[in-house]
């Protein structure tokens, strides 16, 4: 493993110019390591003629010297690669970009702000129908529950979806991606622009669809932009402001619709209305993609982190793709993670979805305010998102915050279950709120947890793990409880979903907290103790003193 000095780590932003490998003339090498003075090696390390074998490994702090390596006269280092254990490559500092110099990059913003504003006009597209679910069923005359699938519809297509766009990702980085979903998602808003009469409901679902496709290329991205461009201290709240540009979709999804549409019989005029929505969105998805064309990268010049580089040096080309996915199976924190995960989300779904039918239930002709409640939601989501975010960042309390929050969702969801029929709309805004702010403020939490307990496994392949299980608690939360409301009403079907929040927080109580990627950020010298290291140093250099002279 190589090792950096104090002063390579670049906080906050400051760069640390020093090569990350460099060995010291006191260092001494493992048995296996026989060295020349003639020894030809990559040129950004410098072994000492004075060198010596010893069976007891002794090296300095700022250099560590496999038992894997051979170091002869005949022998020369590849210039690209260096050999590690099990033959896993660690990258030379002599390629074009430098991992061996720690810095995050000024344009980390600009990348995580363009994905956090595609990524919200995807998700005003999920919701779009199913916050003025009336109004849409009138207009093509079919069931609550047919629009009810237009919601779904994203749930389900991710299911299936999330491994091969997970391999894609690995395979073709970021950049495809991000160009991938932005465009299915221009492609999705700008055919629903032909559903606009009563019998098109078809081509309205065809739009919805390829806009569930594009969905799948978005969901999973916030951890992975936010490992890649971002720093140690700046990883939890970069996370959360990609996250946020979602919720921010979802909640102009609760709020505009309602304003731009209506509620009206004359359905000429209906289409009219419909249409100015169409032709918004559809212009704001083109914008957005093409400036994912322009702006958007694959990754910075140098590595953000120690545990970012540590990851490039670790990836290999002949890695398994299922072999990564047995292991983070066989991780217990990580799946019972994925459950309470997923229930957490599962229930956001429903209720966002069934959202407009509740309301419409208790405060019939209410349809804008129906909106305003699930913006209200949202907003609070994206306040709690961002301020868990850099509690993270600072505290690093991962498995206590998640908990906490966890248990407060489910105390805010009891609230709003006995003060929506009391027939007081103001209730119900603060209400939902309180609940909204917990809610979808753990969602980010939920994936930096993940990456914790699955480092250094693929960012993409933990958070599409998360929502995959988010997708299929969804859909059963939101079949289930509209049913339940349909025959029993809205209490029954919110106590339904209170429940399985019960036992989500319950599950969260046995995580165990095996922070792994801070293990890695934090497993380095300037982390030592002053003292500690001089003694350290003191150690080594009588080591190889010794070692010299027993060989000579």
């Amino acid at each position: 493993m190589v090792n950096e000095e104090p002063n390579q780590q670049a906080h906050d932003g400051s760069p640390a110019q020093e090569p990350a490998l460099r060995a010291d003339p006191s260092a001494s090498a493992h048995p296996s390591v026989s060295a020349h003075a003639s020894v030809s090696t990559h040129p950004s390390v410098s072994i000492h003629p004075s060198v010596s074998a010893h069976p007891s490994v002794s090296a300095h702090p700022s250099v560590s010297i496999h038992p894997s390596v051979s170091a002869h006269s005949s022998s020369s280092a590849h210039p690209r690669t260096l050999a590690q254990p099990g033959g896993l490559a660690y990258p030379s500092s002599s390629c074009p970009e430098d991992r061996s110099v720690i810095k995050v990059s000024k344009r980390r913003w600009v990348v995580v702000l363009l994905f956090s504003c595609y990524s919200m006009c995807n998700a005003f597209q999920w919701i779009q129908y199913g916050s003025i679910n009336n109004i849409f069923m009138n207009f093509y005359g079919v069931s609550a529950f047919a629009i009810d699938w237009l919601s779904m519809c994203y749930m389900l297509t991710y299911i299936p979806l999330i491994l091969p766009v997970a391999w894609l990702l690995e395979k073709f980085g970021l950049r495809t991606i991000a160009l991938t979903g932005s465009a299915l998602n221009c492609l999705g808003a700008w055919v629903k622009l032909g559903s606009l009469k009563p019998h098109l409901f078809p081509v309205t679902v065809l739009g919805q669809i390829i806009c569930s496709v594009a969905q799948v290329f978005i969901l999973g991205m916030p951890s992975r932009i936010a490992s890649v461009w971002f720093g140690a201290n700046e990883v939890s709240t970069a996370c959360s402001i990609a996250v946020f540009g979602n919720q921010l979709g979802i909640a102009i999804g609760f709020l505009v619709p309602p304003v731009l549409v209506p509620n009206i019989e004359d359905r000429d005029k209906l289409a009219y209305h419909i249409s100015i929505m169409f032709y918004i969105i559809a212009s704001v998805a083109t914008l957005l993609f093409i400036l994912v064309i322009i702006v958007f990268k694959e990754k910075p010049k140098h590595s953000p982190s120690r545990a970012q580089s540590l990851s490039y040096a670790l990836a290999s080309p002949d890695a398994s793709y299922l072999s990564s996915i047995v292991r983070i199976f066989k991780n217990l924190n990580f799946v019972l993670l994925v459950i309470t995960y997923g229930l957490n989300a599962g229930v956001f779904y429903a209720l966002s979805t069934l959202l407009n039918r509740m309301v419409i239930l208790h405060y019939p002709g209410e349809e804008v305010n129906a909106g305003r409640i699930g913006l209200t939601i949202v907003i609070a989501g994206m306040l709690g998102a961002v301020i868990s975010g850099i509690w993270l960042d600072r505290s690093k309390t991962y498995k206590e915050t998640t908990l906490v929050v966890y248990i407060m969702t489910l105390v805010g969801m009891v609230v709003y279950t006995l003060t929506l029929n009391l027939g007081y709309l103001w209730v119900v805004f603060i209400t939902a709120g309180t609940m909204g702010f917990f809610m979808t403020g753990y969602l980010p939490l939920g994936f930096e947890f993940a990456v914790e307990l699955t480092y250094p496994e693929s960012e993409g392949m933990s958070s599409g793990l998360l929502n995959v299980s988010a997708q299929v608690f969804g859909i059963i939360f939101t079949i289930s409880q509209g049913q339940i409301i349909d025959n029993y009403g809205t209490m029954p079907g919110n106590i339904f979903l209170c429940v399985f929040l019960t036992l989500g927080a319950a599950l969260t109580a046995f995580i165990r907290a095996d922070l792994r990627r801070q293990k890695a950020n934090n497993g380095t010298p300037e982390n030592k103790l002053q003292g500690q290291e001089e003694e350290e140093e003191s150690n080594t250099s009588k080591a190889a003193t010794t070692v010299s002279e027993e060989h000579f």
